[in-house]
């Protein structure tokens, strides 16, 4: 892959409809998030995941970070993905206490929050970095290029038919503090 990392998934994401903002501080997380919603006529309301990326946020009144699976009144969740994968402008998501399964599935909006320096160039590199940070592994991990969509009723397309209607992924390029995950080893993509 020619291009580098942030390019690369930025380009794929979008060109599977996902949308992705840039911004150059955690800081401006919270008002990524609340601008989208906005900009999509939803309530600044959220079901935010527990993740340590996402809880020191200084998130609104109704967008505090919860444990706790997502419901069928969750129209939007905002989680933080294990990794992305450049080559294909996907998220990683893995599942656990703090970032249940339901959470990528239940909502109509998934919002990721997403480090530039956890983006890998290829699949492959998803799966050593796995090894490399010595985590167990998850019971599942799930990879989201894109919205949900389907065709399998009169081969029309369906969005949100077998997850979220929209994903939205927010790319944070800036310098790293001692509470964000550890950067991607042999990464070119470094923020700050």
């Amino acid at each position: 892959m020619g291009a580098d990392p942030l390019h690369a998934f930025r380009a794929r994401a979008q060109g599977a409809a996902a949308t992705v903002t840039i911004v150059s501080s955690a800081g401006e997380v919270v008002d990524a998030v609340t601008g989208y919603l906005a900009q999509q006529a939803l309530a600044p309301r959220a079901l935010v995941a527990s993740h340590a990326l996402l809880a020191g946020l200084p998130w609104p009144a109704g967008m505090a970070p919860q444990t706790r699976p997502a419901g069928a009144d969750d129209l939007v969740a905002v989680t933080a993905p294990f990794a992305g994968v450049a080559e294909t402008g996907s998220v990683a998501l893995l599942s656990g206490p703090e970032t249940p399964m339901t959470l990528n599935f239940l909502s109509d909006h998934l919002i990721c929050v997403l480090p530039v320096g956890r983006i890998v160039p290829h699949l492959e590199d998803l799966w050593a970095l796995l090894r490399t940070e010595g985590r167990p592994l998850p019971r599942a991990l799930t990879l989201v290029t894109g919205p949900s969509r389907t065709a399998d009723v009169e081969q029309t397309i369906q969005m949100g038919a077998h997850g979220p209607r929209s994903l939205h992924v927010v790319l944070v390029a800036r310098r790293r503090s001692p509470a964000d995950p550890p950067a991607v080893p042999g990464s070119r993509v470094r923020a700050g």
